[in-house]
């Protein structure tokens, strides 16, 4: 693309966001006004802004990504597309308006850019040619389409779609009764027969599977490639000659209750017809094709009957099938290869809660691009972010993230990285931000070395003492990093200290670091862990020991419900979305089959002992700290029973508790930002009670 017709492109974008849309954006950017304060304020989420799904185009000239906005009239999260040129640094608007846009895609020679959105209406593919400016919808389908992947040729598209199943014989042997025109009658049952029949964030689902879908990639008839009652996923391989797509699949017929089996398999466009490309234990997924189309590589993760595992690369040749390792004796978790020509891959872990970028070679050989991905969760600081590469020259895009503000655009082109948007510099460029500064030390309980950071409250001045809150992160096998967190900046800005570290089981440290929870989540080895992290900043003269306050969610709340239970040394306690029974728990969340197979040593009713002693419910008698508990109504991963059960408890002890229910939020009960502000603005309420002067 020249600079001529990038420039006309931008025209082609300023017009598509003029009109009704470009007024819209006005009214949306005077609600979004910036308050004269230096503090972060409640009210500045709504101003935040990150970037995902950055997508460098083969030549590696133009970088698409997805621009995440807060909208504050519809408290949600405005997904628009932006086009940014890596040469001159032009940030142009693609499609910029009241639709919805994700997964884009580049095709094979840069010329067209496939993406997802519901400007037709409802959620479809569509292609953007760039020479041309132009954009047609390429499908017209029932379902919303995803994991997008253009074949060789650039002549079609692959896409993974969910397909309802028929009615089950059962259900189609229920007598019904026709109903009166005009009559109002309740809603009719809903049959379940599915092992697997929910999922947090939609509830109990109808009985569909996920399929592979081929499209001629200048818009037709939709073709479905796989069939059965079996979930199939991508990301979606082509093979050099655009013959077959390679997927990964449990395709056996007790899949839903192996958990850690999966396959990776191969269609012919032909005929349908499928070929078992490995069987080995375990899960074997994310493939990805070699540029001369030799070699198909992908990552393996064992099926031992334990919460936590690597995932090691290997590479197979698809002349012969023979497979080999790339990288198996890394004690890191391996993500998102990719190939750079035919002998070199990049690859994406986390370590020491920070996401790393690498080249790694035929030989195993791994060195580090960069070491700063991550960014785009908005409320709290995990490690999470994403990146690719350009096909043709090996540059990478990717979500930069930093202690001061979330996901940007980010390239790294012959070692040389540059930022290319600064998307909050309108906002949190004018915050005094609490800083970041990171933290080292050995828990209580046995010695384990212990990574953590502590934000300071802005203006924050040495030789004094400050209330302080740890900030437990859920999983447990998940991490936090040195990243911007809506949630602890704001707890900051109201002049608290912030404590959040990488506690026994988190990732990013190995897999025996991660397995040191086995058995013992929650327990008193992860709030010992909690503990010292806290004594350290006592000790060092910055922590108030009058004044400690903790809070968690998800694991994070199983942990702030348990540490209430084994001291009486916080002031107040706030616990989002936790377990409370763990029997309970495990038979009626989506996480069940999974989790008592890999966290438990048996079913609940063969082991109940240990169950109970996982559960904070277990210590509810000695609870004496005055909890908040926010939860949402509608959460399947820890259903709001859990929350329930907890708060009667505490109401029976009369001890101080609050319980918090959230209408129509599942488990990511921050997934809007009014709830974002509704957690943080809570808690904080809850802990200014019980703060001593």
């Amino acid at each position: 693309m020249n600079a001529k017709l990038f420039f006309s492109l931008s025209l082609l974008a300023t017009s598509m966001a003029s009109g009704p849309a470009l007024a819209q954006e006005q009214a949306a950017t005077a609600d979004h006004t910036v308050a004269v304060t230096s503090k972060l304020q409640a009210e500045d989420i709504f101003a935040l802004e990150f970037a995902n799904d950055v997508q460098i185009s083969p030549d590696g000239r133009y970088v698409a990504y997805v621009r995440n906005s807060f909208d504050i009239m519809t408290d949600g999260t405005r997904r628009s597309l932006w086009l940014v040129d890596t040469q001159s640094g032009q940030h142009t608007p693609l499609f910029a308006d009241q639709h919805s846009y994700g997964n884009p895609s580049w095709s094979p020679d840069g010329k067209r850019l496939a993406f997802t959105s519901n400007r037709s209406g409802r959620n479809q593919i569509h292609v953007f040619w760039v020479e041309e400016q132009r954009t047609a919808a390429v499908t017209e389908v029932q379902q919303s389409p995803s994991q997008l992947a253009w074949s060789r040729d650039g002549k079609q598209l692959a896409f993974m779609m969910a397909v309802p199943e028929p009615k089950s014989d059962f259900a189609k042997s229920v007598k019904s009764v026709k109903k009166p025109e005009k009559a109002k009658w309740g809603k009719a049952p809903i049959i379940v027969e599915r092992t697997l029949y929910q999922r947090d964030g939609r509830g109990v689902m109808p009985s569909s599977y996920s399929q592979v879908f081929v499209v001629p990639s200048e818009g037709g008839s939709a073709r479905q490639v796989t069939t059965g009652p079996f979930q199939h996923r991508g990301p979606l391989t082509w093979l050099a000659d655009n013959s077959a797509i390679v997927f990964s699949a449990n395709r056996t017929k007790d899949w839903e209750y192996q958990s850690r089996e999966s396959d990776l398999w191969q269609v012919s466009l032909a005929d349908n017809s499928l070929t078992q490309l490995t069987d080995w234990p375990g899960d074997e997924y994310a493939s990805t094709l070699s540029a001369n189309g030799e070699q198909l590589a992908f990552l393996h993760g064992g099926n031992a009957a334990e919460p936590y595992r690597n995932a090691s690369l290997h590479r197979m040749v698809l002349s012969s099938g023979a497979v080999e390792a790339i990288v198996d004796d890394f004690d890191r978790s391996l993500e998102s290869p990719q190939w750079v020509g035919s002998d070199q891959l990049t690859v994406q872990y986390a370590d020491r809660g920070r996401i790393k970028v690498a080249d790694v070679n035929l030989a195993g050989e791994l060195s580090t691009r960069v070491n700063d991905v991550g960014g785009i969760y908005a409320s709290r600081p995990y490690t999470m972010g994403m990146y690719s590469v350009a096909a043709d020259t090996g540059a990478i895009a990717y979500t930069q993230a930093s202690a001061y503000d979330l996901a940007n655009v980010a390239v790294q082109i012959e070692g040389t990285v540059r930022s290319l948007t600064a998307l909050n510099d309108d906002v949190l460029a004018h915050r005094d931000l609490g800083e970041v500064r990171e933290i080292n030390y050995q828990s209580s309980f046995d010695g384990t070395d212990i990574q953590g950071w502590y934000i300071l409250p802005p203006g924050y001045e040495e030789g004094k003492r400050y209330p302080t809150m740890v900030e437990i992160h859920g999983g447990p096998h998940l991490s936090y990093g040195p990243f911007f967190a809506a949630e602890h900046q704001r707890y900051a800005a109201e002049g608290y200290v912030v404590l959040y570290v990488n506690y026994r089981g988190s990732t990013s440290y190995g897999k025996d670091f991660a397995m040191l929870l086995d058995g013992h989540y929650s327990s008193e080895r992860d709030f010992a862990d909690h503990m010292s992290g806290i004594d350290k900043l006592i000790d060092m003269g910055i922590a108030d020991p009058n004044n400690l306050f903790i809070a968690g969610g998800s694991a994070g709340g199983i942990a702030t419900a348990y540490a209430v239970g084994l001291t009486d040394r916080f002031n107040a306690a706030a616990a989002t979305n936790p377990v409370i029974n763990w029997v309970s728990k495990t038979l009626t969340a989506d996480s069940s089959i999974g989790q008592i197979q890999n966290q438990f040593p048996a079913l609940p009713w063969e082991d109940l002992e240990h169950y109970w002693k996982r559960s904070p419910l277990s210590l509810v008698g000695n609870v004496k700290t005055p909890v908040l508990l926010f939860t949402g109504e509608k959460d399947r991963r820890t259903p709001m029973a859990e929350t329930e059960q907890f708060y009667q408890a505490l109401q029976l002890q009369k001890v101080p508790t609050v319980m918090v229910r959230v209408p129509d939020a599942y488990h990511g009960v921050t997934a809007k930002p009014s709830r974002i502000i509704a957690k943080t603005e809570h808690t904080l309420a809850w802990f200014k009670r019980y703060q001593k002067d």
